[in-house]
């Protein structure tokens, strides 16, 4: 069974539970970090020197983020609590709720295969990533893990909801977080003998987040003259949480043309490999797996996959991203490598006609010639990926629940 131990989590103190902890930075532009990092007693303003400075020397700027940190800890700004795991639940204004436990894994079982990846990392974001660890030594976003769920963990957790959390705050986005601490020895002692059940943790999101953490302890121990294993580099903060309480939305994607062919040869190929129905201009969200929905010149078809092409065995043939590349994105639309070319975009869907009326605009509006709207992937597809040792093309999970940069940190001092 892979290792799930609390620790000694860093968090803000109740009157800076508005301001200092964010939505994860990728969700904003330049200009509005550099608004945010003017707010004092902030994540970004703790951060500043590395997300905002003009300077080169980046060794330099990421020393005076460990040095923010430790004012902020040393001025009672952010708290240290005593070893402890943490319940963690939101609720989103759609009333829906994710919940799980903060925590941390180690790195060797992610490199010895208890921490299952189901997609590839970019090395260059990764080597990045992991030496801001190197110098900071601040994880202050969890990976988010799943697991099969287990009705006893369910079970310790809804007793600890029933006492009041450390924490209660609702984002800007209008999601409401609560965190209960769990540091009585018996309680812990009984969560740990329960997630001592669990055979394996699947990476939902943060796959490079788990790269750069493992690629940082390779480094570090290569340093090293002893290394006992319990060094705080060693492991990596988590969020888990039961593969019944995630969601997977469809990740979608546009194409710039048609590889030069005219629509007579675009639709002649496509029907190698797919039954095609028109759908007229109503917007068409595939109703089940292997029915993807194309929009292209005002109309909207559903291409089902034929029979004999369906898999025998699960695994990415299960997966209608990948599909897409195999039967259209490669061999017809000639795009070989959809993570770097510059022909496809990237659209994120809601699993609903909103994601594909988005769809519909970026096609309508020129930029794009075709669309295409995939069924999201279930998560115990994602699971039979990752046992597999397979990978998914890129961006072909969108998953929630999506976790807060800061409401706690871990400290690798």
């Amino acid at each position: 069974m892979p290792t799930f131990k609390p620790f000694k989590g860093v968090r803000p103190k109740d009157s800076l539970l508005q301001t200092f902890p964010t939505r994860a930075l990728d969700n904003f532009s330049g200009e509005e970090i550099l608004k945010k990092s003017q707010q004092e007693c902030s994540y970004v303003n703790m951060v500043k020197p590395y997300v905002c400075s003009k300077s080169k020397d980046v060794a330099r700027n990421l020393r005076k983020v460990r040095n923010n940190y430790e004012v902020l800890l040393n001025e009672n700004q952010l708290i240290r609590d005593e070893t402890s795991y943490y319940l963690y639940e939101q609720t989103m204004p759609d009333k829906s709720t994710f919940r799980g436990l903060l925590g941390l894994v180690s790195v060797d079982d992610f490199w010895n295969g208890k921490i299952k990846k189901h997609e590839s990392t970019l090395t260059h974001k990764k080597e990045k990533l992991a030496y801001y660890l190197q110098k900071v030594n601040i994880q202050a976003e969890p990976v988010l893990l799943t697991y099969n769920a287990n009705p006893k963990i369910e079970m310790l957790m809804n007793h600890e909801e029933k006492n009041i959390p450390i924490l209660n705050v609702t984002s800007d986005d209008g999601v409401k977080h609560k965190i209960w601490k769990i540091n009585n020895l018996l309680k812990l002692q009984q969560l740990k003998e329960v997630l001592d059940q669990v055979d394996s943790f699947y990476i939902a999101d943060g796959h490079h987040r788990m790269g750069s953490a493992a690629f940082n302890a390779k480094n570090q121990r290569e340093k090293s003259k002893k290394v006992l294993g319990t060094e705080g580099y060693n492991y990596v903060y988590s969020f888990i949480v039961s593969n019944q309480s995630i969601k997977i939305y469809d990740y979608n994607r546009v194409i710039k043309d048609l590889n030069g062919l005219s629509e007579e040869k675009f639709f002649a190929a496509l029907e190698k490999y797919f039954y095609i129905n028109k759908k007229g201009n109503e917007p068409y969200y595939p109703s089940q797996k292997h029915h993807i929905s194309m929009y292209l010149e005002g109309e909207f078809y559903s291409l089902h996959v034929k029979h004999d092409l369906r898999p025998k065995e699960q695994g990415l043939d299960c997966i209608d991203h990948y599909l897409l590349e195999k039967y259209i994105l490669k061999p017809i639309l000639k795009i070989e490598d959809s993570k770097t070319s510059n022909r496809i975009k990237f659209v994120k869907g809601n699993s609903t006609l909103e994601g594909i009326e988005l769809l519909k605009a970026k096609v309508d509006s020129g930029e794009f010639k075709v669309a295409f709207g995939l069924y999201p992937v279930s998560c115990s597809d994602l699971m039979k990926v990752s046992d597999l040792k397979q990978k998914m093309p890129p961006k072909s999970t969108l998953i929630s629940p999506k976790l807060m940069t800061a409401l706690i940190m871990y400290d690798m001092k």
